[in-house]
């Protein structure tokens, strides 16, 4: 199997993100940078065709869809703030952050920080 270079996935994320409406994009490179900072030894790549982040592992995906952004920081990343992400519409493996509110900014951050201790204690 072929490994796509660094260079070729932050393209084909740049491509991804210029799909959509400007408004939409606007959301999705927001929420690309939010993880970038809180995660910013990780790899981004496409996986599943969604935006992926990779540290040791899958660390986090994103994919925007007609009335939401579908955030996937895994199963152990939404059980952990179960209570914080009680108010969006939320699955055993995703939350939906709807288009017409703000980003929970804070929330994210503190999702992607929780799962790249989580990918990084896999190591030993």
């Amino acid at each position: 199997m072929k490994k796509v270079s660094e260079t070729a996935a932050k393209t084909k994320i740049d491509e991804y993100i210029g799909d959509f409406p400007p408004e939409v994009a606007s959301m999705l490179q927001q929420l690309r940078e939010i993880i970038r900072k809180a995660a910013p030894q990780a790899e981004e790549t496409i996986s599943y065709q969604m935006p992926t982040f990779k540290l040791n592992g899958n660390l986090v995906h994103f994919a925007a869809y007609k009335n939401h952004i579908g955030f996937y920081p895994a199963p152990s990343g939404l059980n952990a703030f179960e209570k914080e992400i009680a108010r969006y519409k939320h699955s055993k493996g995703a939350v939906q952050f709807p288009l017409d509110q703000p980003l929970p900014i804070r929330l994210i951050t503190r999702i992607v920080k929780f799962r790249v201790r989580e990918n990084l204690g896999k190591k030993k």
